[in-house]
C-alpha cells in the first residue's frame, strides 16, 4: 500500500560549533531518511538572538520536503536528528547546536501535546518567515493568512544579513 506524502516546512537554527555546517549536517540527515524526499533549502540567514543576549548569533534557514511520516513520526525523526547532532538544550531560547521545529505540515492544524502546526511563534520571526518565502510555494498559510502580509507586518526584526554560505544541497 502506497503511504500518502505531505509538503511540510521545517525551519532550522544554529549558533555553535560552525552553524552554517550544523544546517548542512541536519539537512543531509533528512535527505538520508527513506521517509523524506524532494528537499530543498532556503538560503542561510544570520540572525541576533531571540532570547539571551549573551550567546553567539544564529544562522536560520527553513528547507522544504515531502513526507510520509504523521506529524508526530516526523517529530520524533527531528528529535533524532538532533540527538545524534549532539544538542542539549541548556536554557529557553538559549544557544543550540541545532534546533528543528515543523513550522507547516501541508495545510492541516494540529494541536497534540508537544507539537502545535503551524508553528505558534513564527509569524513574529522574519528568520522563520523571509526563508519560508523563499522555498514555501503558497503564498496562504493555514490559519496564518498571507505570507507576504505577515512578513510585512513584522514588528521586529533578528535578522542581521543573508548569509554567503552555500545553501544548494543535492535533492533526492
Amino acid at each position: 500500500m502506497n503511504k500518502p506524502w505531505f509538503r511540510v516546512a521545517i525551519g532550522l537554527g544554529s549558533n555553535l560549533d560552525n552553524p552554517a555546517e550544523q544546517i548542512k549536517t541536519a539537512v543531509q540527515n533528512l535527505q538520508a531518511l527513506d521517509s523524506i524526499r524532494h528537499v530543498v533549502l532556503s538560503d542561510l540567514w544570520l540572525s541576533k538572538p531571540q532570547g539571551p543576549q549573551d550567546q553567539p548569533d544564529f544562522v536560520n534557514a527553513v528547507c522544504v520536503c515531502e513526507t510520509c511520516l504523521t506529524p508526530a513520526a516526523l517529530l520524533a525523526a527531528l528529535q533524532t536528528i538532533e540527538q545524534d547532532q549532539g544538542r542539549i538544550k541548556q536554557r529557553h531560547w538559549g544557544e543550540r547546536l541545532i534546533d528543528l521545529d515543523i513550522l507547516l505540515y501541508a495545510n492541516q492544524l494540529i494541536e497534540q501535546p508537544g507539537l502545535v502546526v503551524p508553528h505558534p511563534c513564527m509569524t513574529q520571526r522574519d528568520f522563520v518567515l523571509i526563508p519560508l518565502a523563499q522555498v514555501w510555494p503558497e503564498d496562504d498559510l493555514p490559519n496564518l493568512g498571507k505570507l507576504t502580509e505577515l512578513i510585512a507586518n513584522l514588528d521586529q526584526s533578528f535578522i542581521l544579513n543573508q548569509s554567503s554560505a552555500e545553501t544548494q544541497l543535492d535533492t533526492k
